[in-house]
């Protein structure tokens, strides 16, 4: 059982992090008004603002970043402002004792998927795939489930997912319960074969991704297969998988092709339209607790995050 942050209160002050890709800053302004309604205040990381090339800055200054978050009793959240790509190349220089030791919520997708793995198995510690600060909160498309996603910080919620949220499809019945884990498929697959792989054992797997062709969404799922992660998980929750059309090849499998290939005959709960990912709304959920995949009634059912 991973630990539980605390919950948030309201006067908490929250870090802020860009620890892949540069931000939108206009964006990344916009979203602090939102902090503000849910009564947190902001400590800005140091390199936030920083670029260099594709990254939020050098490799010692994201990871500095976060490191100064984990260590500073005063920070009891750390709020990503986006992802694309970089935590992974200084995921074997967190001080991952630091978390365990002051356990509090990281929240973040996409790229954050390195963070939330390494954390997860090596700190022990739950932490929160959901809408992040320049990438979503501070954007006109930003949604108002996605903004209630944020109200799980504040109290232990047991959330709930059904078809009232939106349209799911059951590629394969059944029930499963066990700790959800994943995130960004390209992601997971990135770092198999080295000590930050997922351990999918007895777990419930989610999957999403952006801007992947059918053919490349296949050969992720298949290096998944061929690692053995497919079947060593208890069911697979798939999540939003936006702008998925066929974009070189002029004869393609549909994205379902692939998933039904996959997924339809591992002889456990699978269920896909889950809006969990690059997507509005965006279901925010805890990674490492306990949850329930029941893919006769379509549901899944999610323990609390924070403590």
């Amino acid at each position: 059982m991973r630990i539980r942050p605390s919950r948030l209160q309201k006067g908490d002050t929250i870090g802020i992090i860009a620890p892949s890709s540069p931000p939108n800053l206009e964006s990344l302004q916009r979203s602090l008004a939102f902090l503000e309604q849910l009564g947190l205040n902001v400590k800005m990381g140091k390199h936030v603002e920083n670029v260099h090339g594709y990254l939020a800055g050098t490799d010692d200054e994201r990871l500095e970043d976060l490191q100064e978050m984990l260590a500073d009793p005063n920070i009891k959240g750390i709020i990503c402002a986006g992802g694309g790509y970089g935590a992974g190349r200084y995921a074997d220089r967190i001080d991952f004792q630091l978390m365990a030791e002051q356990p509090k919520i990281l929240w973040g997708y996409s790229d954050i998927t390195f963070l939330h793995t390494t954390i997860g198995q090596f700190a022990n510690v739950v932490t929160f795939h959901g809408p992040m600060l320049a990438s979503d909160v501070g954007k006109d498309t930003f949604h108002d489930l996605s903004a209630r996603m944020f109200n799980q910080l504040f109290e232990p919620i047991e959330l709930h997912y059904t078809e009232a949220i939106s349209p799911l499809t059951t590629l394969s019945g059944g029930n499963a319960q066990g700790e959800l884990v994943g995130g960004n498929l390209s992601l997971l697959v990135s770092a198999l074969g080295s000590k930050y792989e997922i351990d999918t054992r007895g777990k419930l797997l989610l999957i999403e991704d952006v801007d992947e062709e059918p053919y490349k969404v296949d050969s992720m799922l298949n290096q998944l297969r061929l690692a053995g992660k497919l079947q060593d998980a208890a069911g697979i929750v798939v999540g939003d998988f936006a702008r998925a059309e066929p974009k070189k090849r002029k004869t393609t499998l549909t994205l379902g092709e692939v998933l039904e290939h996959y997924l339809g005959d591992l002889g456990k709960p699978v269920v896909s339209g889950f809006k969990i990912g690059h997507c509005e709304p965006h279901f925010a959920v805890p990674l490492g607790v306990e949850a329930r995949l029941d893919g006769d009634a379509k549901t899944l059912t999610i323990l609390p995050g924070v403590q």
